[in-house]
């Protein structure tokens, strides 16, 4: 016997590929058999229609009406819907499970359009707030149909239900208010996956590596999966071997035979509570005893050492419900080569049972080392490295009819060829919808830090004898450190309850002026953001992009708004004022924007009118504008300083005082001077009247950024410490200063942000 078990060991990986060739084998088959029933349905479809007589009013309304199939777990109910301007009813043609399903539209509070198949067909309606079970999954031969009832519903939703995005989902998991489980759940979702779609199943992450110890340690990182890479990429040894197979293969080129959710896969799980569903993919019998889910060690096991196992786990294993664990029903799922039947499955060393499995399962995906590292999973299985050269350089590449654009089964003319290869993208898996194409931003909790400064170069010690006239806003002159903010794009704003910042990976920041915490985080392009500001609806941030794009942000809803494409390169720098918008850019221009604001916070690209494009000689790096918002002031690359009058947009003075490019420009409060800061360390005062520099004076060190009264001038450059002030270990790039000038803003290349207030 122990000689079998050893044989079987080695030979389980062969035995696993040619399961696999076998089924490939019977698809061509069982494509003959699907066209053969497609067509007499199809024939029985045409002849029939539904029932009004099954209307729960007479004075019901008709809308459309249109053959469908009712989507359940490896079957398709074929039938015809009907929708009224108070109910949509699905009648089957078998009259099973019911003669006809009514569902109120007055009670429905989600609907979604999903694939099926790769194919836009599907329409899954939920009644609830169960993300897990939908009332209906309606699958459509076309997509007009489809999308004709979906946008009908819709009509009915808007005082029922909110706006659900991956953007809003992403924003309240970071912020804690949803748990790991609830944003994956939330994810799969919107990702099209489906309990009663089994080739799109709610996809999960195995999360503990560690299933042979007695105790299960958290606290250790060792205890848990590398998120980062895929199952397949776990094991470098077998990866290698993958990695030689796919070097030589010829194109389309994948990595894996087999994908990380597929109906045998969902299956293998689930046998002893849907052994129904395990028959009929099976042709009436279970898989061999030794491949049945026998214990979570040993599946994980293979799913690290298998030559064609890679396999992730379904939101059971994180749920309440350990029936799927158990034998309950007593199933005879035969005997395995030890001689041990197969009952129940076998938890790892340190859980005592399949509750206590599941309790401790779940904490682990709750555990701060997953809650830091998920969103590497995220950008495998929903995210940037879900396909193309990002994939291939995380080794994330399955066969090519898992992905969405594969190929086209309507292109196919021979329908038994079109069928056989439906079936065999339902049987092998899909990959979820992509629905991130940049970065996932980690899900952070407020990191604060005592500022403790010690007396080395690059710490140096803040005086009070040195100088008293600034101290930390924060009581204990705390900073906040995020890890993003390098270079010039670190530029900020402030409202009354926010503090706003970007980065130079597309990521917008917010932090809480009153919870001294962070609270939420956006990502726009897959290119830096230049620069941000709240508009006057105190509701909407706008950031400008190195992609020529500007981006509006929603407070309140918590997503992108819209996007104005407005530049013809890098959008550098903006400002707002009574409704217009002032966009500076690298293709030599300011544009004008007036706002045709309805009193909405919406700020929709429609809405924008350009009044104005301003001509330069270089590219624009910065532009501001007086209190009253009468004047403009441009820097260029070239070193020009630009005075413009925004009622006429006629140039009023045009100063060549810098010999590179200028950095930052400013008008003092009384307008009659602008203050600019270049490239070539210069400082300059012109007078707005006469266009004379008036001061001019060559700083140590460049400067990058400032803040002014009129009178006295903050700097903040290259050098740690500027005047008496201990600043940033590196270049101050960026400043903020209140009206009153009592508050300070400082962020520099040391990724820090430290606010300050100036002492009466």
């Amino acid at each position: 016997m122990t000689f079998q078990l050893e044989v079987w060991s080695k030979t389980e990986d062969v035995v696993q590929t040619l399961l696999q060739l076998h089924r490939a084998s019977c698809l061509e088959k069982l494509g003959d058999q699907t066209a053969m029933i497609a067509a007499n349905l199809q024939s029985r479809l045409a002849r029939s229609s539904f029932d009004k007589n099954c209307f729960q009013n007479v004075a019901e309304r008709p809308h459309m009406e249109c053959a469908v199939e009712m989507v359940l777990p490896l079957v398709s109910n074929p039938g015809h819907v009907c929708i009224t301007d108070e109910n949509l009813y699905f009648q089957p043609l078998n009259g099973y499970p019911e003669h006809v399903i009514q569902i109120k539209l007055n009670r429905v509070r989600r609907i979604y359009k999903r694939r099926h198949g790769l194919r836009p067909l599907g329409l899954e309606v939920f009644c609830t707030e169960n993300d897990f079970c939908s009332d209906i999954y309606l699958k459509f031969y076309n997509t007009a149909d489809r999308d004709e009832i979906y946008y009908y519903i819709a009509t009915f939703l808007e005082n029922h239900m909110t706006e659900h995005t991956a953007e809003s989902y992403m924003l309240q998991w970071q912020r804690g208010h949803l748990s790991n489980y609830q944003y994956l759940l939330h994810l799969n979702n919107l990702a099209d996956r489906s309990c009663n779609d089994l080739s799109q199943y709610p996809v999960f992450p195995w999360v503990i590596a560690d299933y042979t110890s007695s105790q299960l340690d958290l606290t250790n990182a060792a205890t848990f999966r590398d998120l980062s890479k895929p199952v397949g990429a776990l094991n470098r040894e077998r990866l290698d071997r993958l990695l030689a197979r796919y070097k030589g293969m010829p194109e389309p080129r994948f990595m894996y035979g087999s994908h990380y959710s597929s109906p045998g896969y969902v299956l293998f799980y689930l046998v002893r509570v849907a052994p129904e569903h395990m028959l009929c993919l099976q042709n009436g019998r279970y898989d061999h005893a030794d491949r049945m889910f026998n214990s979570i060690g040993e599946t994980w096991k293979n799913c690290l050492e298998g030559a064609t196992d890679f396999k992730e786990l379904i939101p059971e294993f994180y749920g309440n419900d350990c029936s799927f664990l158990e034998n309950k029903l007593n199933l005879d799922l035969g005997r395995r080569q030890n001689g041990s039947l197969v009952g129940d499955v076998v938890p790892p060393p340190w859980a005592s049972d399949a509750s206590d499995f599941l309790q401790k399962h779940r904490t682990a995906l709750e555990s701060q080392y997953v809650s830091e590292h998920l969103h590497e999973w995220i950008d495998l299985v929903f995210g940037f490295k879900q396909r193309g050269s990002e994939a291939v350089a995380a080794h994330n590449v399955f066969h090519p009819l898992t992905y969405e654009g594969g190929i086209d089964c309507d292109s196919i003319e021979d329908p038994d060829e079109r069928i056989a290869m439906l079936t065999q993208i339902l049987e092998f898996g899909q990959t979820p919808t992509q629905l991130f194409s940049s970065p996932h931003p980690q899900r952070i909790t407020p990191r604060f830090q005592n500022i403790t400064r010690s007396s080395s170069n690059t710490s140096p010690v803040i005086s009070q004898s040195e100088d008293s006239s600034f101290e930390d806003l924060t009581e204990e002159s705390r900073k906040l450190a995020w890890a993003n903010m390098v270079r010039r794009h670190l530029v900020g704003g402030c409202n009354n309850k926010y503090n706003y910042t970007t980065s130079p990976h597309s990521t917008l920041k917010m932090f809480s002026k009153e919870l001294k915490e962070f609270q939420r985080s956006m990502s726009f392009s897959n290119m830096a953001l230049s620069s941000c500001l709240m508009l006057a609806d105190g509701k909407t941030v706008a950031c400008s992009s190195w992609d020529n794009n500007v981006y509006f942000y929603s407070i309140p809803y918590g997503r992108r708004q819209d996007t104005l494409m407005g530049h013809d390169d890098a959008v550098s720098k903006m400002c707002w004022f009574d409704e217009r918008l002032y966009t500076a850019s690298w293709d030599s221009t300011v544009k004008v924007w007036q706002c045709a604001s309805d009193g909405s916070s919406s700020h929709k690209r429609s809405q924008f009118q350009l009044l104005a494009e301003l001509e330069h000689d270089s590219g624009v790096n910065t532009i501001g504008l007086n209190p009253a918002g009468t004047l403009l002031v441009s820097g260029c690359k070239d070193g020009a300083v630009t005075i413009w009058d925004t009622s006429s947009y006629n140039t009023l003075q045009q100063v060549h005082c810098h010999t590179a490019t200028i950095h930052h420009t400013a008008f003092s409060p009384d307008s009659r001077h602008v203050l600019s800061v270049g490239a070539d360390s210069c400082m300059k005062v012109i007078d707005v009247q006469t266009g004379m520099v008036i001061s001019s004076v060559k700083a140590e060190e460049e400067q990058r950024c400032f803040c002014w009264d009129g009178n006295s001038v903050l700097c903040g450059g290259h050098n740690t410490v500027t005047k008496r002030i201990p600043a940033h270990s590196g270049a101050v790039t960026a400043m903020w200063m209140n009206d009153l000038c009592s508050t300070v803003i400082t962020g520099g290349e040391d990724r820090q942000m430290i606010f300050w207030k100036l002492q009466s």
